[in-house]
């Protein structure tokens, strides 16, 4: 079942396909909250929505997000799922402490649970009874070490003092354990853009390409892993979180067998630690 969860995870979300790692010089504490509300749509009609929260604060971070599968999708499939992570901010950049995901389609479910010790993961999963192919690429222990997991790696940190909506937040390969695959993001920057949420923040935003690339975990005959590694459209969004050196995406588009997938926000509300609500820059 670890592929169902990266269709509705990767496919529909298209949250670890955003993942970005962090990175950068020392900064001043930051607080800041932001308050997300984003639609999925595939070819013009809507499929799904994700609710968002990030609250960071000094030297600690936690990210929730919760979503569910609507428009006419729900006609063939009624699916919902949460995910959350926290930890600590080290010179700024997010450090993941705890991970978990909770997916439920009908009678399947997909439950994930990470615990970081140091730069080590350690997962507990809902017991598979599918037998892997002869295909299938291990997980090993070194493919552990030195990942983030798929919402803390949604922090994207820029070091300096100036802007962060700089190409450098994009130039960078990231390493992503979801509990069953591990796996690369290579981003690369594309173009700035600006952007007008209905509600929130209006600005520019940094544009990134994305490119899947399976290290562990995974079936190399796979549809979706084929599929995915395949990508060379995937594009992601940032847009800068007030009151911090982080970035978080705005929008992300993939192409699906079935035509363009697009998440895209229509509210992304900042409230600094002042506790005024801020709408952009």
């Amino acid at each position: 079942m670890a592929y169902g969860v990266k269709i509705r995870f990767i496919g529909l979300s298209m949250v670890p396909i955003l993942a970005l790692a962090s990175r950068g010089s020392k900064s001043a504490d930051a607080q800041a909250k932001l308050d997300a509300y984003y639609t999925a749509t595939l070819l013009g009609l809507p499929i799904g929505h994700i609710s968002w929260a990030v609250d960071v604060k000094e030297n600690h971070f936690s990210s929730v997000a919760t979503g569910s599968i609507a428009g006419f999708l729900r006609l063939f499939l009624d699916a919902q799922g949460s995910v959350a992570a926290e930890g600590r901010l080290s010179g700024g950049k997010p450090v993941p402490s705890k991970f978990q995901l909770k997916l439920l389609a009908g009678k399947w479910s997909d439950e994930v649970g990470i615990a970081f010790t140091g730069n080590r993961a350690k997962e507990s999963v809902l017991p598979n009874s599918a037998s892997p192919s002869v295909d299938y690429v291990p997980i090993k222990d070194g493919d552990r070490i030195g990942a983030s997991d798929p919402m803390t790696a949604l922090l994207v940190y820029v070091g300096g003092s100036g802007t962060t909506t700089v190409p450098q937040a994009c130039e960078r390969t990231v390493a992503i354990f979801d509990g069953h695959t591990r796996y690369n993001l290579r981003l690369a920057f594309e173009r700035f853009s600006t952007v007008h949420a209905a509600e929130g923040y209006q600005g520019q935003v940094v544009v990134c390409s994305a490119k899947f690339l399976p290290v562990a975990g995974y079936d190399p005959k796979h549809f979706l892993v084929t599929y995915l590694a395949a990508q060379h459209e995937t594009e992601i969004w940032l847009a800068p979180l007030s009151g911090t050196r982080l970035l978080v995406p705005y929008r992300a588009s993939i192409s699906t067998p079935m035509g363009v997938g697009i998440l895209e926000a229509t509210k992304f509300a900042f409230v600094p630690s002042d506790g005024s609500m801020h709408e952009g820059h």
